[in-house]
């Protein structure tokens, strides 16, 4: 059985490589249970008594009732909640979980429940738990339909408990219709058509009177199918930050004259609009965004006299579009803007605001394409593809609070759970109608950049244990040919695909792809106390990586023989990234990507960060304000999927830049896994000042940076439980003293007086280091 760090497989075992009425007392709710050990449950999933029991129908909203006796108010009130596809709860009429659920699932069989503490909604006397369940009925690129609608609730205490079962009311909310259109098929999502003259008012309510209303149906009791076994939510419920007004909220108007409204907001969020009107009976108001990608849009219809409407399902835009017919009086529009339960708390500043736009930009992009999973879009697709992921996940260590490393290890799990017996990964995943392997993704998955850099920032080292036997088994499917080549694989079910853009170079992307993977196998297995597979990976590197250099290398540029046109930026940067170019062959490779521009964004942040690690800030940074210039001055606040016109205004493989900015340019990068050693070594290139900060597992951590025409300052906030390695690049400018705390101790390349916390660093060329202890430190350089 796996073990979760943070979450439980509750009702039955799990291969793998590793792996009415009734009260509630007095008593305290049993304990809860460790990670990995099993707990049967007692309630059954439940259904409404219609033709949608068998799964003949989708895009299917239900309501379940359950009312029961609370003899004294509990401290803590756990109910474990499970449904297809997602649900709205509320306890005594007041609503506690808005969009509850996880999209299905956590393996190719299985589904995710919710735990929720009701306790403090919960009342002494008479209590009423309702239900809203919205069943898709659809496979996706981010969901695989169990094929029937239900919900399980359970929530126990020490001798009794409230469970669904066939005392629990239920009933297909008839205001919820099917849309005459549904949304592409990458989306499981379907749209919103709610008539208000169909509405149950107050069906939420302790006092509303459900005499009329069916008994559930009972459908079985875990592991049942099809919903079968279930895991435990491992990422919190989403952030609601509350109905707010447009930017333009004064201009909008009270009276409808047949033209679009739209409601600006300040930048591209995930939100559900909101609107109150007075009007007649059985006019259609739409709602949807600015955003010519969104296909999650929502119809209603009206009855009569005053109403209120809020969509349920999330859509993303700069602006909310209404279609209110002529003559309706708008008492209200606003909108909720919801979202992954993390703060937005790193920061990065510079002198030159380009940069410091980008870096927002690249944040917020990030954020809207989180929520179950990290998408490449928050409205074509919303698809985990790990090629995205990649990218998204370093960016989360700079920019977003700890909470959000729950999103990359759930994505990680996900994609070894959903491994076939062939051994093939493939993504997006959870999915219910793709299957294509993407080798190129799946090998940046596994690798350095993957879930290596997941264990660099967080120190989880048994989630790199279970993790790990599934990186070796599909790294053993790849072979190696008489040149000791990678041999290409167009992929399980094959869509051969390594980058948009033009002139990929298939051969050697392959190779240096497989050389990550395999550097972060070697560091994955020693982890997991397996040093003979460590070394046998790095053998093979050195091996793969010593055909690269013989058979690509030409003397000016890493290139495939038989590859035609134009030398290909992308291969040329990733070797160098990759650890397979040596200095001596830097100039030509810098010559290269002075020359080319055929990478996508997705493949441009390695260009750009080959031009770091080989030393080249002015370069790297002129080339980021290059290729992103379009993206930065567009009134858009999120970035585009390509460089060239078309794709999606929002993608998250465009976000590279944020993290090249704060681990490169700021200088702050992990040495040792968790934070406990980490070098602050910045390279600003034509900036004169620099600041950014983020929180690391072991605290916060803030730097700032100022160059002078003689001079050079750097104060560091560095937390408990590190040791961090100051680089001053005393070569680049000429600086011969340095003092610390205002005390001199370093002159002409030596270290001349100690101090308590501060010792002479591993030396960097061109650079004087220092380690120092926790706490505040300013390194002042001079000429």
């Amino acid at each position: 059985m796996r073990k979760r760090m943070n979450g439980t497989l509750i009702g039955g075992m799990v291969t793998s490589l590793l792996v009415g009425s009734c009260v509630l007392g007095a008593a305290d709710l049993l304990p809860q249970l460790k990670d990995g050990q099993e707990s049967a449950w007692r309630a059954e999933w439940i259904g409404a008594a219609s033709p949608a029991d068998s799964g003949a129908q989708s895009n299917l909203w239900t309501g379940y009732r359950k009312s029961f006796m609370v003899t004294r108010k509990p401290g803590s009130a756990k109910a474990r909640i499970a449904v297809d596809s997602k649900y709205w709860l509320w306890v005594n009429g007041q609503r506690v979980v808005r969009e509850g659920g996880l999209k299905r699932g956590p393996n190719p069989q299985d589904t995710y429940f919710d735990e929720v503490d009701l306790a403090p909604y919960l009342v002494k006397g008479s209590n009423t738990v309702a239900v809203l369940a919205w069943y898709w009925g659809r496979d996706g690129f981010s969901h695989k339909s169990s094929g029937k609608a239900g919900l399980l609730f359970e929530l126990e205490a020490r001798g009794v408990t409230l469970l669904s079962d066939g005392t629990w009311k239920a009933r297909i909310h008839p205001a919820f219709g099917q849309s005459k259109t549904i949304p592409n098929f990458r989306l499981s999502e379907s749209r919103v058509r709610f008539d208000a003259r169909l509405d149950i008012p107050d069906w939420s309510a302790s006092g509303f009177d459900d005499q009329g209303w069916s008994a559930a149906t009972g459908l079985g009791v875990p592991p049942v199918a099809p919903w079968n076994r279930l895991w435990k939510r491992e990422i919190p419920q989403w952030k609601d930050y509350g109905l707010k007004e447009f930017v333009n909220a004064g201009e909008l108007p009270s009276e409808s004259t047949g033209a679009p409204i739209q409601g600006k907001m300040p930048y591209n969020a995930q939100v559900t609009p909101w609107f109150k009107v007075s009007a007649p009976a059985g006019v259609v108001i739409k709602v949807g965004t600015d955003n010519s990608a969104n296909e999650i849009d929502a119809e209603y219809t009206t009855r009569e006299g005053g109403q209120e409407f809020e969509t349920p399902a999330w859509m993303n835009g700069h602006s909310v579009v209404f279609q209110i017919p002529k003559g309706v009086k708008i008492l209200g529009l606003k909108y909720r803007e919801s979202g992954f339960a993390t703060e937005l708390n790193g920061r990065f500043d510079c002198d030159q605001d380009f940069y410091n736009r980008l870096w927002i930009k690249s944040q917020r992009t990030l954020y809207v394409t989180m929520r179950d999973n990290f998408m490449d879009c928050p409205d074509r697709e919303r698809a985990a593809w790990w090629g995205d992921i990649v990218v998204e996940l370093g960016e989360v260590f700079y920019s977003l609070s700890l909470s959000a490393h729950g999103l990359i290890r759930k994505c990680m799990f996900n994609l070894a759970d959903w491994q076939r017996p062939s051994k093939t990964l493939f993504s997006p995943i959870p999915a219910g109608n793709w299957n294509k392997e993407l080798p190129q993704q799946m090998l940046a998955s596994v690798g350095k950049y993957g879930f290596w850099n997941y264990y660099l920032n967080t120190g989880d080292a048994q989630t790199i244990v279970e993790l790990y036997p599934h990186v070796r088994d599909y790294l053993s499917i790849w072979k190696t040919d008489e040149d000791g080549l990678l041999v290409h694989r167009s992929g399980e079910n094959g869509w051969d695909w390594c980058d948009w853009g033009d002139h990929v170079d298939t051969r050697v992307l392959d190779s240096v792809w497989f050389c990550l993977a395999l550097d972060g196998a070697a560091r994955m297995a020693e982890v997991a106390g397996k040093p003979e597979e460590a070394a046998a990976f790095r053998q093979q590197w050195a091996s793969i990586a010593e055909a690269v250099n013989r058979k690509f290398w030409n003397g000016t540029a890493y290139r495939d023989p038989k590859h035609n046109g134009p030398t290909d930026d992308r291969a040329n940067g990733l070797a160098v990234v990759a650890g397979i170019a040596k200095p001596d062959q830097y100039a030509a490779i810098k010559a290269v990507l002075a020359a080319e521009r055929h990478a996508s964004p997705y493949m441009e942040k390695y260009v750009l960060e080959s031009l770091f690690l080989m030393g080249d800030a002015p370069a790297a940074l002129a080339r980021m304000e290059e290729r992103y210039r379009d993206s930065v001055v567009s009134s858009l606040t999120t970035l585009p999927e390509l460089f060239r016109k078309g794709g999606t205004s929002n993608h998250a493989w465009s976000g590279g830049p944020l993290t090249l900015l704060s681990q490169y340019v700021a200088g702050i990068a992990p040495t040792a896994p968790g934070f406990e050693t980490y070098d602050v070594r910045p390279q600003l290139g034509p900036l004169n000042k620099v600041s950014a900060g983020f929180d690391s597992v072991k605290g916060r951590i803030e730097v700032d940076i100022e160059r002078g025409p003689k001079s050079f300052m750097l104060k560091l906030k560095s937390p408990a439980g590190t040791a961090a390695r100051v680089c001053i690049p005393v070569a680049a400018y000429g600086l011969t003293s340095i003092s610390v705390q205002g005390k001199r101790m370093w002159q002409d390349g030596k270290l001349i007086r100690s101090r308590s916390g501060v010792k002479s660093g591993e030396g960097v060329p061109g650079h004087a280091c220092f380690t120092v202890a926790p706490g505040t430190w300013t390194f002042e350089a001079k000429e």
